[in-house]
């Protein structure tokens, strides 16, 4: 069973701890400015697998010139793209809820280029599980709550939603000649290039590693070194994650892949339930199901994607 679903297993448990890592990234923001955490982790990420990689097997990462371009367009747009259009959004107060829904039309165009660019076969029930999902996250977010239109805010959802469908193409693509860990190397590699120049690392404000950190929720009062948070927002929340849906990916097609990305969303939701106390209503826990619905229907769907 296992074996036959392994893509499935493992970007579900990306999802998981990229979910999971909510909880420890809203503690660190209340410390640090959202860019300067994505620089963080996209920075620390490439250091602690290049390191490994090179003292043990560095022909995995090897390129050649011609392969420049291609990698670095992944990276910029792939991986920092995706956290700048995100960020961007929140920071100029469009709600987490509406930022993620637009992030996730994701699976609209990545499905459109496969039926239009690459003249491909996109099943009906691709479409349907796509609506489903996309459905779900609206009921679960509760998107009509505190709705704030911001135009540059919108924009940078937009463009997260645009960037994130061109990493989940590009990975699957890319993904067949390389490994998900070269691949993870490359992609943060170039996105820490582009933060760097964006954001001199100089000017990094260092005190964040030695402050003390309130987990808050159900873990209110306990305090945790401020390095000990920045790791695990690296490793839990990137690192992992990032691994497993790389992995994933290359046993299932980008489509299926982003469908399946939407539980991210609604598991982030139940952490919160869990620990900060954030009950869900009826209508969430139905959208819930309905995000769930369209992942089994988006499993359940033959995709054929060729070149």
């Amino acid at each position: 069973m296992l074996s036959k679903h392994r893509g499935e297993f493992f970007l579900v448990l990306g999802a998981f701890f990229f979910a999971l890592s909510g909880i420890v990234v809203t503690v660190v923001l209340k410390h640090l400015p959202a860019f300067r955490l994505a620089e963080f982790r996209s920075v620390t990420a490439v250091l602690i697998l290049g390191t490994l990689v090179a003292l043990t097997r560095p022909e995995i990462i090897r390129m050649v010139r011609a392969e420049i371009p291609k990698l670095g367009l992944y990276g910029v747009i792939g991986f920092a793209m995706v956290n700048f259009g995100y960020l961007l959004g929140i920071q100029r107060g469009v709600p987490l809820a509406l930022v993620l829904i637009i992030e996730f039309t994701a699976s609209i165009w990545i499905a459109l280029w496969i039926k239009f660019v690459r003249k491909s076969f996109v099943a009906r029930q691709m479409w349907i599980a796509i609506a489903f999902s996309i459905l779900g996250l609206v009921l679960v977010a509760k998107a009509w709550d505190g709705f704030a239109f911001d135009l540059i805010g919108i924009g940078g959802a937009v463009m997260s939603a645009f960037a994130l469908a061109a990493y989940f193409l590009m990975s699957e693509k890319i993904g067949k000649k390389r490994e998900p860990i070269a691949l993870l190397i490359f992609g943060m590699g170039f996105a820490s290039i582009f933060w760097l120049v964006v954001l001199p690392p100089w000017t990094f404000p260092f005190e964040v590693f030695t402050m003390k950190m309130d987990l808050g929720g159900i873990a209110a009062g306990t305090l945790v070194p401020g390095w000990v948070m920045m790791a695990a927002a690296a490793i839990i929340g990137t690192v992992v994650p990032y691994l497993c849906v790389l992995t994933g990916m290359r046993l299932l097609t980008a489509s299926t892949s982003s469908v399946i990305g939407m539980l991210e969303p609604v598991l982030a939701g139940a952490f919160a339930w869990v620990w900060f106390a954030q009950s869900w209503d009826v209508i969430q826990l139905f959208g819930a199901l309905v995000v769930l619905f369209g992942i089994y229907l988006a499993d359940r769907a033959k995709t054929v994607a060729t070149e």
